[in-house]
């Protein structure tokens, strides 16, 4: 039997233990097991669960009760657009942005205005001469270790204020991710 082709999406299941892996198409037979590279690790693309989605942010965002809500909406839209290698998700139960790593994260626990976190992934990393060189020349930039730093925005008006200042550190930011 084969797959209808119009069907919209690919339908596929894992085959096999976790070290010898294999995708088995809908409509297709597996290869042998000769006939088959292990998937690695490497291999794997990260960050393709329903949750790294902009749905999932859209989803999010619906059920949210913020005082901060209009400026978390401004603040997705300003940091989707610095690049258009910029893609959003959940993660660490906040709205947070990625290219191939995610590099910030919204802080919803700020006690005024609203926080964003910029980091170089999950985990910590050493940078080859200390804290990353960013240009910042409005100082919107608190360093909170070598590889974290964070910026804050009192509100809507302030954000807006900041915007392209704000989007120079992002561009510089993800080219060091």
């Amino acid at each position: 039997e084969r797959a209808p082709t119009n069907f919209p999406y690919v339908c596929a299941r894992i085959v096999g233990a976790r070290s010898r892996a294999m995708l088995v198409i809908a409509g297709t037979r597996p290869l042998p097991p000769d006939d088959y590279t292990p998937m690695t690790k490497a291999a794997a693309l990260p960050h393709q669960s329903a949750a790294d989605t902009t749905a999932a942010v859209d989803a999010f965002m619906a059920t949210l009760d913020h005082p901060a809500k209009p400026t978390i909406e401004a603040l997705r839209q300003i940091i989707l657009r610095a690049d258009p290698s910029i893609a959003e998700g959940i993660k660490w139960k906040s709205p947070s942005f990625r290219t191939v790593e995610y590099f910030a994260t919204v802080n919803l626990r700020a006690k005024t205005g609203l926080g964003v976190i910029l980091h170089f992934g999950a985990k910590v990393r050493e940078l080859p001469a200390g804290t990353a060189a960013i240009a910042d020349p409005q100082q919107l930039l608190k360093w909170l270790a070598t590889d974290r730093a964070m910026l804050e925005f009192a509100d809507l008006a302030d954000l807006a204020a900041k915007e392209s200042a704000l989007t120079a550190i992002i561009r510089q930011w993800i080219a060091l991710v």
